[in-house]
């Protein structure tokens, strides 16, 4: 199954007799809050116009649980998931699609936590909103209620985990090179990476409009980081969103992988941990 759907194909099949679920999940890392200005309101945006049938999905609210020791986007509750997703209309039975604004890390978090909890079929826009060649609205749709119960499978990191996996395999670190290094660190509370890890930013997974490069060039990419086959995979970034994103164009390239949810944000607040600085790995 394709971990990506272009969005010729996604109107082809909302037209048909089987239509996918479809999920907006509009969102932005923002840091106008610390800079006095509004943050981003992706419900704001859902509501000025998005793909018919799509419904919104706050990844702050319903994809995270409260920010606290176990990062800035800790996972939710299972059952509050299941009865956000149930509410959205997703069934085991049928398909989803998820698009966000065209960065795609909103939308990987969605696709990872669908997938990691047992949808068997969900799949991302591959250029968000921006691809979409039909119409807009403004009507919010109010499906039936799905019948999708999550169940916790592989793929999950915990701090250990992370830590071990950066010895034993390959861990990548999916956030920008500089804040790997820990030249800057503009939210948590100290740069640098875990020990161990490789880095990888996910920006380079894409081309300059948002779409995934292709499989064939992304596996050159990662085996030549030392995703070579065997070898036992992870992800982390800032808080598991982005994250989400790389372990989404590793599934595109066909090499699976687990994500730190808790990633950096988790990892850095533990002045226990230890952080590696500057571009080697360890």
């Amino acid at each position: 199954m394709n971990a990506i759907i272009s969005a010729s194909a996604l109107a082809g099949e909302l037209a048909g007799e089987r239509p996918p679920v479809l999920l907006d999940v509009r969102w932005q890392l923002s840091l106008a809050k610390a800079a006095g200005e509004p943050p981003f309101d992706g419900r704001a945006a859902y509501e000025a116009g998005h793909i018919p049938g799509a419904v919104f999905v706050d990844l702050d609210r319903e994809l995270a649980g409260e920010p606290g020791e176990r990062g800035r986007h800790p996972l939710p509750g299972l059952a509050e998931f299941g009865a956000v997703m149930r509410r959205a209309g997703v069934s085991a039975g049928r398909p989803v699609v998820v698009y966000d604004g065209g960065q795609g890390w909103a939308a990987a978090r969605a696709w990872w936590m669908l997938r990691w909890t047992g949808h068997p079929d969900v799949r991302v826009l591959d250029g968000g909103l921006p691809s979409w060649q039909g119409p807009l609205s403004q009507e919010v749709p109010h499906p039936e209620e799905g019948d999708f119960r999550p169940v916790p499978g592989p793929g999950l990191l915990d701090a250990d985990g992370a830590a071990a996996l950066a010895r034993s395999g390959v861990l990548f670190d999916a956030r920008a090179a500089e804040r790997y290094r820990g030249d800057v660190e503009p939210i948590d509370r100290v740069g640098g990476h875990i020990p161990g890890a490789v880095s990888a930013p996910t920006t380079e997974n894409v081309t300059a409009d948002g779409h995934f490069l292709p499989a064939e060039e992304l596996r050159a990419r990662f085996e030549a980081l030392g995703a070579s086959e065997g070898t036992e995979v992870g992800v982390y970034c800032g808080s598991g969103v982005s994250g989400a994103h790389e372990v989404l164009a590793l599934a595109v390239a066909g090499i699976p992988a687990a994500l730190y949810v808790g990633s950096w944000s988790e990892w850095s607040s533990d002045p226990k941990r230890p952080v590696a600085v500057g571009p080697d790995p360890q």
